[in-house]
């Protein structure tokens, strides 16, 4: 019943992890749990309340659960990669962000801006206001969200509209007064301290980044050691894993 309802959700690109006790008293037992919460299988000991977390890493892990090891092996479409502001940053963001396999959408209200000519490695370009590119997008649990505008008309509306879903990563850019005038403004509008402190800003990692690649590439960095529940650094200093988790040869 389990890979019968698998088959179906990859069919459809829906997106369900299959928790399997790989380790300790229960060795065997399976469930799959849908994004929706709903689940097929047994599920002894809880393994359910882990499928929230396991989906939001976005791939295929183990993970101590009590006693026992759990290997979660998720199953999902390609992450999105989502910005809003059609500059150059854009352009080399998406560009990157296909190199990885992932899913690239831009959007801008300005028509000037969101242009095949300008954005030519977009899967999906969108003329259309913050609200409006929200509406069209959903972004969910694999999307990361890069906010590129400079323009408080814009980014303020698109950070309250990111910050109301389930993305992974919110970033902005901007300058460090910049972040702390826009979070002042957030503030204002009603934006609570624990949604702000989900927004990655000025995002991106320190690599001294300059044009437009070097800081896509700063961000795109970013943007991996979030969905790898890691905080970025040289691996001579890291004390982790290289790789982020053995995925017992899968994904």
């Amino acid at each position: 019943m389990i890979f019968d309802e698998l088959r179906r959700i990859e069919e459809e690109g829906g997106r369900a992890v299959v928790l399997t006790v790989v380790a300790g008293a229960r060795v065997g037992a399976k469930l799959l749990v849908r994004e929706d919460g709903t689940t097929v299988g047994d599920d002894p000991g809880g393994l359910a309340a882990l499928a929230p977390a396991a989906l939001r890493r976005g791939r295929s892990h183990t993970m101590a659960h009590g006693e026992e090891t759990v290997f979660a092996d998720v199953i999902a479409p390609p992450p999105r990669l989502f910005v809003y502001g059609a500059v150059d940053t854009a352009e080399a963001l998406c560009k990157g962000a296909k190199l990885l396999g992932w899913r690239t959408i831009v959007a801008d209200a300005r028509p000037l801006f969101a242009t095949r000519d300008r954005v030519r490695s977009a899967d999906e370009l969108l003329v259309a206001w913050p609200d409006e590119a929200f509406a069209q997008v959903q972004p969910d649990s694999g999307t990361a969200i890069v906010v590129l505008t400079h323009d408080d008309k814009f980014d303020l509306p698109a950070l309250t509209a990111a910050l109301a879903t389930e993305a992974f990563y919110v970033g902005a850019l901007g300058s460090r007064r910049n972040q702390e005038r826009r979070r002042a403004l957030l503030l204002e509008a009603g934006v609570g301290d624990p949604e702000l402190e989900r927004i990655s800003g000025p995002c991106g990692l320190d690599i001294g980044a300059e044009s437009p690649a070097e800081t896509a590439f700063s961000m795109l960095s970013e943007i991996l050691a979030a969905r790898a529940g890691r905080s970025g650094g040289r691996l001579k200093d890291a004390s982790a894993r290289i790789h982020a988790e053995p995925l017992a040869g899968k994904k």
